[in-house]
């Protein structure tokens, strides 16, 4: 049995393997040794050579194809986002430019490398979204679920909501106008309601299982979410909650001091 001080066995196994893994020794997307290669290595039991292994899963280093072995998993790109990136849907506005959206830019794909999905639904605001809109408790909301793919891989999901009162009846509310160039500024400037400033959070949280189904994450991976709020003035007419891939994506950001 291990000293009150000595790490597991099982530990110090996974921990060399994630330095294999992170050194470039053992690349994203080849195969880990197996359980019988991990034995014979480390002078472990089986058992001890599972745990290891399960352990680099829950730390979203591996993944496990039934029939074919456990991987390294593979490098995904990374999309940073920046404070600017609203600025190319209001710049979708002003000139003639091909189609794109902040999340276009953001993964660097063209408009036909790009597919969402969508669903509609007029919904009462409950007391969360309520207070962000600066609206009472059940105000018709229209709750537009997205689920962005570039690449053919789902990369983020979204829940954007607009008070009804605001867009029904008009092209906005038309899911069948979805993608739309320019996004949210574009639909928005569309109503003659020009957005003047955004405001988002940023925190990070483990997964709930939808997320983990449609995004494909893997075990141990978080997600980081951003609450939207998108300002005309003083009022809120757009809020949204954005969740993404923590391994996905990075924030930029640009801070003006001057």
């Amino acid at each position: 049995m291990p000293t009150p001080h000595e790490r597991p066995r099982y530990r110090r196994v996974a921990d060399e393997l994630r330095h294999r893994i992170m050194s470039g020794a053992i690349p994203a997307g080849s195969i880990l040794p197996s359980e019988t290669a991990i034995m014979a290595e480390f002078d472990v039991s089986r058992g001890t050579a599972r745990e290891a292994i399960a352990l680099l899963r829950s730390q979203g280093l591996a993944v496990t194809e039934m029939g074919r072995g456990t991987f390294v998993r593979p490098a995904l790109p990374v999309r940073r986002l920046g404070s600017e990136r609203y600025r190319r849907e209001l710049d979708q506005i002003r000139g003639d430019r091909p189609p794109e959206t902040s999340f276009t830019v953001d993964q660097g794909v063209r408009w036909n490398e790009y597919r969402l999905d969508k669903a509609f639904s007029e919904v009462p605001a409950d007391i969360t979204t309520a207070d962000q809109f600066g609206v009472p408790a059940g105000t018709m909301l229209l709750e537009r679920r997205f689920v962005f793919h570039a690449d053919g891989v789902a990369q983020q999901m979204s829940t954007s909501c607009l008070l009804l009162d605001m867009v029904a009846g008009t092209p906005v509310a038309n899911p069948d106008n979805e993608p739309w160039p320019g996004g949210n500024t574009a639909q928005l400037h569309s109503l003659g309601v020009v957005i003047t400033g955004i405001r988002e959070r940023v925190r990070s949280r483990m997964p709930v299982a939808d997320e983990v189904r449609t995004l494909h994450i893997p075990g141990g991976t978080p997600v980081m979410t951003l609450a939207r709020q998108t300002y005309a003035g003083d009022r809120v007419v757009e809020v949204a909650d954005i969740v993404i891939p923590a391994d996905r994506v990075e924030l930029g950001y640009w801070i003006d001091l001057t």
